[in-house]
């Protein structure tokens, strides 16, 4: 594993100031927490829905420009070739959620997550809920 990767259920926790997720966060060096481009788009989508914009985005800003924002291009055919696999079992994983997983595995990363049911079909994927 070569660090952790925040699903955006965990960094709402920690935008609400979580302590179990303050302090895994603060255990571990800065260098090895990531978060995919797909959480940073449905973080701006929840400022959008906000009705104190301006303070989310800020607030979604400042977390940003302490961690590193992982690319999702590495990992799109890993997220086809799951995503084919899942929908012919018959549990298919929404596209977002999906491609935050196979991020984590593509890139040997342990996904923080609360959503451990859906998230655990993904094969070879590390999982923790620090909740």
């Amino acid at each position: 594993m070569n660090g952790v990767l925040l699903d955006t259920c965990a960094c709402i926790e920690l935008f609400r100031s979580n302590r179990n997720i303050l302090n895994k966060l603060n255990s571990i060096s800065r260098d090895l927490c990531y978060v995919s481009e797909i959480v940073v788009a449905e973080l701006y989508i929840g400022a959008e829905r906000s009705v104190r914009k301006e303070y989310e985005f800020n607030r979604i800003n400042s977390f940003l420009s302490k961690i590193n924002i992982l690319p999702i291009s590495n990992s799109i055919r890993r997220f086809a070739k799951e995503k084919a696999r899942l929908q012919k079992e018959g549990t298919p994983i929404e596209d977002f959620d999906l491609l935050i997983g196979v991020s984590a595995v593509e890139n040997n990363l342990m996904l923080v997550t609360d959503n451990i049911r859906h998230m655990s079909r993904i094969n070879d994927i590390l999982i923790e809920n620090w909740r």
